[in-house]
């Protein structure tokens, strides 16, 4: 990834968009990223991992919400130190 500063990409604006289309540009202001500019096709496989990682979540918390009701209800009653103990009792 390429880094330039803040002055270089308002100078070079045009290079810029250019280089963007073969990797992504990190812009530094007093040597800190300050924005990141990408091609539209990575900035599409960005949207694509952060849509795919969403549904997951989501179906694990679906699961996990099944899961909740198919509890005894004397599991809720469970404590951290009761659990550990049981699964210690396992091993």
């Amino acid at each position: 990834m390429r880094t330039i500063t803040s002055v270089e990409a308002q100078n070079k604006f045009g290079a810029l968009l250019d280089n963007a289309q073969r990797e992504p540009v990190t812009i530094t202001r007093r040597g800190r990223p300050v924005a990141f500019l990408l091609s539209p096709a990575d900035m599409q496989e960005l949207m694509n991992v952060r849509q795919s990682r969403e549904k997951m979540l989501a179906d694990f918390q679906a699961l996990f919400a099944a899961s909740d009701k198919r509890l005894d209800p004397a599991a809720n009653e469970l404590t951290d130190a009761d659990v550990t103990r049981l699964v210690d009792e396992l091993r």
